[in-house]
């Protein structure tokens, strides 16, 4: 039997029988609650808190619906009308919002390893669920994503997946590795402008490139990143121009893929500089399914964190 979590902020070290676990699990609730459309009581009595120290729109929004549709009681924490406004210190924070006896705090932050630091100095049995920590980690976005490629192509051992755009800044790119790589993919590479490319010792796992040309050749599955322009300095910024004639993906670097290549990005998109129109709304883009699968996804952590 697969140990429940009780933190979830990173998928590196976690185990292929924990992730097929959630995957499975996300599944189920996703039919439970027939898509949505039915509400089930698995978290009722339970609180949830959204705790966005950074903008977010996909993220938030689906672990609020996912919180929701489980029953929960969910709390948007509001920072720009809170204290930490004011100069009180995270810990003091979390120790605030601990005696109003929460059951789980989804958090975001800018600076990498916060999550962790919210468990270690945890005073209650609070669960600690990352949305996403710097440029570190982002573990609900690498299960829906390994979730949208099963639906579509199960046999991970034999995939060719290739990640473009800014994955020195990515916590995307990492929790999708640390995803995919547990579960078997058969190559994983990274393609980008080499400023924009992490240093090739955190990944001897993957292929590294700046030719997207080459990066695309045959590949299952195209995951596209934005440019984080929030995390880089002025140095690193490229032309968007010739950013997009080099890294973006169009009709004509997609007919180098393999037949049926799955097109996924993250969000939010930027039209024109890592994606085009055409592929972005085409037949073989995922990105909405992404986007569905989210919901489940987080559904599927929270209950497995919280049900009792």
């Amino acid at each position: 039997m697969t140990p429940r979590l009780r933190h979830l902020t990173t998928l590196e070290h976690l185990s292929r029988e924990s992730i097929e676990h959630l995957l499975d699990r996300a599944i189920a609730l996703r039919d439970a609650c027939a898509h949505g459309t039915r509400k089930l009581d698995t978290l009722a009595g339970r609180t949830v808190l959204n705790l966005f120290f950074e903008p977010s729109t996909r993220t938030r929004t689906s672990f609020e619906l996912a919180a929701r549709r489980l029953g929960a009681d969910v709390v948007n924490f509001d920072i720009g009308f809170s204290s930490s406004a004011k100069g009180e210190a995270l810990y003091d924070t979390l120790h605030t919002l601990e005696a109003m006896h929460l059951d789980a705090i989804v958090v975001r932050h800018k600076v990498s390893g916060t999550p962790d630091e919210l468990v270690r100095h945890a005073m209650s049995g609070v669960s600690v669920v990352n949305a996403g920590d710097g440029n570190r980690a982002h573990p609900t976005q690498g299960l829906l994503d390994a979730l949208t490629i099963r639906q579509h192509r199960p046999d991970f051992e034999n995939l060719t997946v290739t990640i473009c755009g800014d994955i020195r800044h990515s916590r995307v790119a990492r929790s999708d590795v640390h995803a995919l790589g547990a579960l078997g993919v058969g190559e994983i590479r990274f393609c980008g402008p080499a400023a924009l490319l992490p240093e090739a010792s955190e990944f001897p796992q993957c292929r590294f490139t700046e030719d997207f040309d080459s990066a695309i050749e045959g590949a299952d599955v195209a995951i596209m990143l934005r440019l984080q322009k929030e995390r880089m300095a002025a140095t690193e910024l490229p032309d968007e121009a010739a950013y997009f004639k080099r890294y973006g993906l169009n009709n004509q670097r997609l007919a180098r893929a393999a037949k049926g290549c799955l097109v996924m990005h993250p969000g939010p998109l930027n039209r024109g500089i890592e994606i085009a129109d055409e592929v972005a709304d085409g037949a073989q883009s995922r990105i909405l399914e992404q986007v569905a699968n989210g919901v489940f996804v987080r559904m599927a952590v929270l209950a497995d964190l919280l049900a009792r």
